[in-house]
């Protein structure tokens, strides 16, 4: 950007809506948001399930970007999987290809608007946008000069299992059949001796875990005493199995790792996937029925191992990023920002943790370091990409102006 400062206008943007054919029968639509001003700089904006993202279009152009966003072939709510059930291309637009394709021609509109090459090009999401940003860089490690990951669901062939497995564990349907089922009644009064336990960790007490890894939780402390037969605010011993469960990693047959369980401290949002005693949130039940192709015959008291299995031998829509050799990208002098908030309850924060360390597995004995390019931010008490349970806010400087300060 040359020639202006400060917040732009917006009576200075031109806005335009492309419908893109990508293959036969399948299109997706994306828009490329574009100030009236001498730019050089482009960025791409995205996130989650359900379409445009039109507050992060706004923000990026506030630093003078040339700013992208897609649907990626549909338009949902975040628990409405309905639109991929029997439709494999959908799942591949979704996937990988819808970004990638919006991506060049976006490119192609920005450079022909403005008479002159694109010197930079940033990537900006937060959870599926994360993910597709992740995924983007190991199949095209050219698209982009410096990428800013939220909360990415990078391992989402397991991760949706999880979500399914979860449900299941915390279910009771019919009412009173499984003895370890935690109400989410109870979801305060864990959370409050979660507190109690962890905050003092880091030695302040502020209402804010700064590393729930650093706190030595006691479950017994939330265990009912004797004959007492009010349990509003404690726990049976089945129940604090359960706990122990959601808290621990999930390991199948073989001691197959599937997911890292949920952080302490991330209580707050427990009710979207633990909260439904009839099998959890449709984001695990529903990505078997609909991306898998189960379909709605398929309940989620059926699950079991060969799901997992099944989808890692699958991978709908080729979603999962799982290629640790970021060397390309990193040869090309691109940058990554990665970051997740501990007290979030829809991505395990570990999965990130994880990622991090299998790239660093993968590369350090390569010579590469990763702290030059590389960076994995966790958020004390963040929830998942905004918010805390504490209301302390917490913000990546509009995002895309951290990434700039990092990725020059």
């Amino acid at each position: 950007m040359s020639g202006t400062s400060g917040i732009l206008p917006w009576a200075m943007v031109a806005f335009l809506e492309v419908s893109q054919l990508v293959v036969p029968k399948q299109r997706h639509t994306y828009s490329p948001v574009m100030p009236h001003i001498s730019c050089s700089k482009h960025c791409i904006q995205h996130a989650d399930f359900t379409g445009i993202n039109w507050l992060d279009l706004g923000a990026g152009l506030h630093y003078g970007f040339a700013t992208m966003s897609t649907d990626t072939g549909h338009s949902s709510t975040i628990v409405d999987g309905t639109w991929a059930y029997n439709e494999p291309e959908k799942l591949n637009d979704w996937g990988y290809r819808a970004m990638h394709e919006s991506i060049i021609l976006s490119k192609q509109i920005v450079t022909a608007f403005y008479e002159q090459p694109i010197d930079y090009s940033y990537y900006s999401g937060c959870s599926t946008g994360g993910r597709q940003g992740l995924l983007e860089i190991q199949l095209h490690p050219e698209s982009f000069n410096g990428v800013l990951a939220g909360a990415p669901p990078w391992w989402f062939k397991y991760l949706q299992p999880y979500a399914a497995w979860l449900g299941k564990l915390n279910s009771d349907h019919p009412a009173g059949t499984n003895p370890g089922h935690i109400p989410a009644s109870l979801f305060p009064a864990i959370e409050a001796e979660v507190m109690r336990q962890c905050d003092p960790s880091d030695g302040l007490v502020d209402g804010i875990i700064t590393d729930p890894r650093m706190c030595h939780f006691q479950y017994e402390a939330l265990l009912c005493k004797g004959s007492s037969s009010t349990t509003t605010a404690c726990l049976t011993a089945a129940q604090l199995d359960t706990l122990v469960q959601i808290y621990h990693p999930y390991m199948e047959t073989n001691n197959t790792f599937v997911s890292p369980g949920l952080e302490l401290g991330s209580e707050a949002e427990w009710p979207v996937l633990l909260g439904d005693p009839n099998g959890g949130c449709p984001l695990g039940f529903g990505y078997v029925q609909n991306y898998m192709g189960k379909g709605e015959d398929w309940s989620w008291k059926d699950f079991d191992y060969s799901i997992i299995q099944e989808a890692d031998a699958t991978d709908p829509g080729a979603a999962t990023a799982d290629d640790f050799d970021l060397s390309p990208f990193q040869a090309r002098g691109g940058k990554l920002l990665q970051y997740h908030g501990y007290a979030d309850a829809y991505i395990p924060p570990g999965m990130s943790v994880y990622f991090y360390e299998r790239v660093m597995h993968t590369l350090v004995p390569q010579g590469l370091e990763l702290d030059g390019w590389y960076r994995l931010f966790m958020v004390p008490g963040g929830g998942h990409c905004a918010g805390s349970s504490v209301g302390a806010p917490w913000y990546f400087a509009g995002n895309i102006a951290t990434a700039i300060c990092f990725m020059s």
